[in-house]
């Protein structure tokens, strides 16, 4: 039977989802460790600086940041997720499971990262406004926030429709569509003679719509780049819209 997937919560069924982690197994870590490195070169957090990875996943990024010196706490709402992530807990690197439109801590954090496209899931605009809302109260005053988001321009001029992924003996079948505002991908495939389907939605998100969420949560941007490696933005050529936001 194919399982039913609610499109207003489809983050909570399929990010805890162990074919979720299947798929996504071989995301490039010595890129996001040039991404880090790069950031926190941009930034030049003190030591003694607080770490937020909001909607951390296993918490690759976390780990990366924790490992150059600073307090890291990460949260997901997967608790599969935070299951694996808590394998590399220690002193200065702690994970949580906690919705991202509730603040982990209030007025504590000195930088929040949320990166990897880990923003827009949600149907209603007001939860994505209660998300920006609860990063901002995290943070202290002065505090920074990281977005690393898609850049939707080139990601629309570059879409790939359809493609087949074969991964431990599964073949996935995944379709992306326009649907309304939202960047849909749907992901089929069969596994121990059971057909399951799970879908994606991402919302389509210019920069103008980050300025109007960041605003309203007391946040101004200091400054954008358009890849890991801190090139200037573009809007239509840029692959990622990475977002530095003060307190």
């Amino acid at each position: 039977m194919q399982n039913k997937q609610d499109k207003f919560n489809w983050f909570e069924d399929w990010f805890n989802s162990p074919y979720y982690h299947l798929l996504y197994k071989d995301r490039n870590h010595i890129e996001a460790e040039h991404f880090i490195c790069n950031i926190l070169s941009y930034l030049a957090p003190e030591k003694s600086s607080k770490m937020l990875d909001v909607a951390c996943g296993k918490g690759r990024h976390s780990l990366f940041i924790s490992k150059q010196g600073y307090t890291t706490d990460g949260f997901d709402l997967s608790e599969n997720s935070i299951i694996d992530a808590k394998k590399h807990e220690n002193q200065h690197l702690k994970f949580h499971v906690n919705d991202i439109r509730i603040p982990l801590k209030t007025n504590y954090y000195h930088f929040a990262f949320n990166l990897f496209t880990s923003f827009g899931y949600f149907i209603n605009e007001e939860d994505n406004q209660k998300a920006i809302d609860a990063i901002s109260a995290s943070l202290v005053k002065d505090g920074v926030l990281v977005i690393d988001f898609m850049n939707v321009n080139y990601t629309l001029g570059n879409l790939t429709l359809s493609e087949v992924k074969q991964i431990e003996g599964i073949t996935f079948n995944i379709k992306k569509e326009i649907e309304h505002d939202f960047i849909v991908k749907h992901i089929e495939f069969n596994d121990k003679n059971q057909h399951y389907h799970y879908t994606e939605r991402v919302k389509i998100l210019h920069l103008n719509d980050f300025i109007n969420y960041l605003t309203q949560a007391n946040l101004k941007i200091e400054t954008t780049f358009g890849d890991y490696s801190l090139n200037p933005f573009d809007e239509n050529t840029s692959e990622r819209l990475i977002i530095i936001a003060k307190k």
